[in-house]
Order: structure tokens, then C-alpha cells, then sequence
């Protein structure tokens, strides 16, 4: 992409999904090539309540701090209810997900000769075009949007209604960017959607996302990392189970939908997996990669929810072997068939979800005990700190540069943090 020297990029605050952090790299440059100088662009979130009055509330707060700013708000809580923003007097523009990724939009906001709220139909976007970026902010890896959108509709969920339905981008557009970003020195590439299991259904010959992965690994040679984010691991196909066994780049870490660990609550959420699924998967894939490390999303108080179900989501840690939890009190969101469900008092939810948390740092810490004395690779994401290939975080003693890939022995775990030394 072109790009105008004179002008500068905006004030980008990014809320939620991975995706949303690879959008918001996107509107940089979209915004500094139309020369909007002067303003703030909110990149929003939807999944939680909480997300939503955050966004709103820093709305307020950085119109306060910036009075003579623009204020851009987009995303998915802007997508879902545009007018909630329009109304508010801090808010100059409303755009909506398919809007923000247009460099006309931003041209429109830069000469003012946009219409203040512009949010179309997401129902309505069928396709997903790639987008070249060739820098990340200064981050040490480098994310490249596959899918978006979702034809699931769990029945907790908001985010198909932000981000529309499944659609996929084309796996040689896929590669020429991840080729581009490996050519600009990134030596660690995220793929990421909102549902990318889902990926080439829509494509012609329907590929999935383990033979994208192939294609990646097999057309980027010069690749020293390939992340995965969040997967829905019923939909995991043979291709990825492949990649998984056999190609070392991939790395041993997967981050799985996992939601809950009760059938019943499972079936309520409109979930396509049974707890014996999620068990018997994370058995074959630590077969076929012993060193893989999960993680994965599950929600404490679904409506419903009795002690004896939630207890059955404690022993799916457990069983499953999980290492990195990502806990999420529920949450009802309007518009949701969970939100009409009966619903669990606010204080057992909030109860719940601090005993998931405590064991999942309990879970993260005992792990951390069988690294001391490990070799590492260490991709330096900030200072002192690197990310091992199985997503731990390791503190060396001198600073490096981002993005480098260091080669260190784990040496001892303070306070839970581990420390380790630099290899020759």
C-alpha cells in the first residue's frame, strides 16, 4: 500500500479478539494514507456486556483528554447496535466491521463528506478480501485474517450478528501475505478468524484450514513459526492433524472453544461437541504431538447451570489436561436465546468463575514446574520477556529486540514467572 509521508496515524484503542487487533493494523494504514491526523479510532467488542460499557467508557474518557479529536467508534459493538454510539455527544462517526476495512471510508472520514453513522447489513458481506499490511505496530508477530464471521449461532453468542456469516479468504492471497510478512523480517505468523475450523467452506473445492496450513508451511519455507488461534476442535480435519504430527512450525500450542464440560449445558449453549469429544481430541492430538500444550474458553454460570454441572466443567480441566484457561463469567446479551434462559444469581457466577480461575493458575504453575531444565526458543516480544514455542512466558536478563528468536535453558520459576539463560 502506498503511503502518504506527511501524514500520521491516528490514536487506535483495540478491544477484544485477535482479529480485532489485526483490523486495527489494517485502519492504520488505511487512515494514514487518507491523512486523518486528527483522530481517535475505537476498535470495539461485543462478546461480554462488560467489553461494550468499556468502549463507551473510554469513549468519554479520551474525548476528555482530546477535545478537538475525532471520535471513531467501529467494531462489533458498534456493528451490533450503531445507534448506541451515534447518540452519544462524544462520538463524531459510527462505521461498521465491513466499513472499517475499506480505504474509502477512511477518505470519507478525512475530508468530512461522510455520513456520521455508516453500518450496512454484515448479513449481507459474502466475501473476505486479504489485506497486505507490511508492519504490526512494533509487535513481534504478525497476525493474517483467514475468515470471518460465523455460521454457528450458539445460543450465548453475539458475534455473528457483528461479524456476519462464515466466509474465507482465498489460500493464495493467504500465502502472498504470509510470504510478504516473513520478507519483512517477522519470524512468527497468527492465523486468525472468528471461526476458522470453518475455513474454505465457501470456497471453491472447499479447503480446510489444515490444508491451508499446508500450503503455508509447504509454499512460505523461510517460516520459522505458524500459530493457530482459537479452534473448534470437532471441526479440526485430517489435514491439521497432520501438519500437527508432523511439521515441527506449527507450534504445540491450540487454544480450543471448549465453552463447558456438562452435556446438558453443552447442548443449551447450541455447542457442536460433547465433554467426551474435547477429552478423546486432546488425547489424540497429545499422541500425536506429546509436547502440545491447550488452552481453552469456558463460561462460568451458564443459565441453568447447578452446582453438579459446573463441577463437571472443574473435572474437563482436568481431563482434558488444560493448561491455560480463559475464564468468562456469563454474561446475558440481548438478542440471545441464552439471555431469556433462567439465570444463575450474579454472586454464584461470580464464585465460580474465581474457582476456575484458581485452578487454572494452579493447573499453569504446576506445568511451569516441569520446564526447569528445559531448552527453549524464545520468540522476544518486549524487553526481558520471550514466548516459548508452547506459549509460556520466560524472562532472560538482558533486553532484545522484538522478534528476535532466542535459544535458552529454563532455569528456575519466581513468584510464577520463569527465568531462564541465554545458550550459546
Amino acid at each position: 500500500m502506498n503511503e502518504n509521508p506527511k501524514s500520521k496515524a491516528p490514536q487506535i484503542v483495540t478491544f477484544g479478539c485477535r482479529l480485532n487487533s489485526y483490523e486495527s493494523e489494517v485502519m492504520s494504514e488505511h487512515a494514514r494514507y487518507a491523512g486523518l491526523d486528527d483522530a481517535i479510532i475505537i476498535n470495539s467488542c461485543a462478546v461480554t456486556n462488560e467489553a461494550v460499557r468499556q468502549a463507551r467508557q473510554t469513549v468519554r474518557r479520551l474525548k476528555r483528554e482530546n477535545p478537538d479529536a475525532k471520535v471513531i467508534v467501529t467494531g462489533c459493538a458498534a456493528q451490533i447496535d450503531p445507534q448506541m454510539f451515534d447518540k452519544m455527544d462524544e462520538v463524531n462517526f459510527v462505521i461498521g466491521n465491513d466499513e472499517k476495512m475499506k480505504a474509502e471510508t477512511f477518505q470519507g472520514l478525512a475530508t468530512e463528506t461522510s455520513e456520521p453513522c455508516q453500518v450496512n447489513d454484515i448479513m449481507s458481506v459474502t466475501e473476505t478480501a486479504g489485506h497486505l499490511i507490511s508492519a504490526f505496530g512494533g509487535r513481534a508477530r504478525a497476525y493474517v485474517q483467514v475468515q470471518n464471521g460465523c455460521d454457528h449461532r450458539c445460543t450465548f453468542c453475539i458475534i455473528p450478528f457483528g461479524r456476519g456469516n462464515s466466509r474465507s479468504v482465498p489460500a493464495g492471497e493467504v500465502v502472498h501475505q504470509v510470504s510478504h510478512l516473513v520478507n519483512e523480517g517477522y519470524k512468527e505468523i497468527v492465523i486468525t478468524g472468528v471461526d476458522i475450523t470453518a475455513y474454505g467452506r465457501d470456497l471453491p473445492g472447499e479447503p480446510s484450514l489444515g490444508k491451508l496450513c499446508q500450503q503455508i508451511l509447504k509454499h512460505v519455507p523461510d517460516l520459522k513459526r505458524l500459530r493457530i488461534s482459537s479452534i473448534d476442535s470437532v471441526e479440526a480435519d485430517d489435514a491439521l492433524m497432520d501438519v500437527i504430527a508432523n511439521d515441527e512450525r506449527l507450534m504445540p500450542h491450540l487454544h480450543l472453544s471448549l465453552q463447558a464440560g456438562d452435556n446438558m449445558i453443552l447442548k443449551r449453549m447450541k455447542r457442536r461437541h460433547s465433554r467426551e469429544d474435547a477429552i478423546a481430541f486432546c488425547s489424540q492430538v497429545r499422541e500425536l504431538r506429546p509436547n502440545i500444550v491447550f488452552g481453552a474458553d469456558i463460561i462460568a454460570g451458564f443459565p441453568t447451570e447447578t452446582d453438579e454441572m459446573f463441577e463437571n466443567s472443574l473435572r474437563l480441566v482436568e481431563e482434558c489436561g488444560l493448561t491455560f484457561l480463559h475464564v468468562f463469567p456469563f454474561s446475558p446479551r440481548p438478542g440471545t436465546p441464552a439471555a431469556l434462559m433462567p439465570q444463575v444469581t450474579k454472586a454464584v457466577i461470580k464464585e465460580r468463575a474465581a474457582r476456575l480461575r484458581a485452578l487454572g493458575n494452579e493447573r499453569l504453575l504446576s506445568y511451569m514446574e516441569t520446564l526447569d531444565g528445559q531448552p527453549v526458543e524464545l520468540l522476544m516480544e518486549r524487553g526481558q520477556m520471550g514466548r516459548a514455542e508452547n506459549f509460556i512466558e520466560v524472562q532472560l536478563d538482558g533486553p532484545y529486540q522484538p522478534g528476535a528468536i532466542i535459544r535458552a535453558k529454563v532455569r528456575r520459576q519466581e513468584d510464577g514467572q520463569l527465568k531462564g539463560e541465554v545458550l550459546a
